[in-house]
C-alpha cells in the first residue's frame, strides 16, 4: 500500500506557483484556459499554483507561453544574484491569500491620500504586527 506523504510543498515551489497564479489573474485568464492551452487539467494547475507539485520545466515553458511572458519573468523572484529572496517569497505567499490580489488592484486606484488613510486604518485593526512588519520592510 502507498504512503501519504504530509510533507509540505517546498517555498519556492510554493513562490514560483504564486508568480504562475498572479500573471495568469493579471491578464484577466482562467485556469481552465490556462489548463487548456498546455494540455492539462484546471485542478494540475490549481496544484502548480499552490505548489503541491512540482513544475517541471517543460511544462513551464508551456504555462509562460500560455501567459505570454518569459519563463524569467515567472522565475524572476527566485533568481535575483546577491539578494535575499526570502521577503519576496513571503510576499508571494502573501498574495496566494484570497481577495489579496482585488485588494491591490483597488488600493492601486485609490488617491495617495486615500491610500494613506487606508494603510493606517488596517493598522489600527490588525494590530502592532503590522507595524512591526511594515517598519522591516521599509529598513530592507
Amino acid at each position: 500500500m502507498a504512503e501519504v506523504s504530509n510533507k509540505t510543498p517546498d517555498p519556492m515551489d510554493v513562490a514560483l506557483g504564486a508568480a504562475v497564479r498572479i500573471r495568469r489573474r493579471t491578464i484577466g485568464m482562467s485556469q481552465e484556459a490556462l489548463a487548456e492551452q498546455c494540455g492539462v487539467s484546471f485542478q494540475q494547475i490549481q496544484k502548480y499554483e499552490n505548489g503541491a507539485n512540482r513544475i517541471s520545466f517543460s511544462r513551464l515553458v508551456q504555462i509562460a507561453r500560455a501567459l505570454r511572458c518569459r519563463v524569467v519573468d515567472l522565475m524572476d523572484v527566485l533568481d535575483t544574484p546577491g539578494h535575499d529572496a526570502t521577503g519576496d517569497l513571503d510576499l508571494l505567499s502573501r498574495m496566494r491569500t484570497p481577495g489579496a490580489l482585488e485588494l491591490l488592484a483597488g488600493f492601486e486606484r485609490l488617491p495617495q491620500e486615500a491610500r494613506a488613510s487606508l494603510v493606517n486604518f488596517m493598522r489600527a485593526l490588525t494590530g502592532p504586527e503590522t507595524a512591526v512588519y511594515a517598519r522591516h520592510k521599509e529598513s530592507a
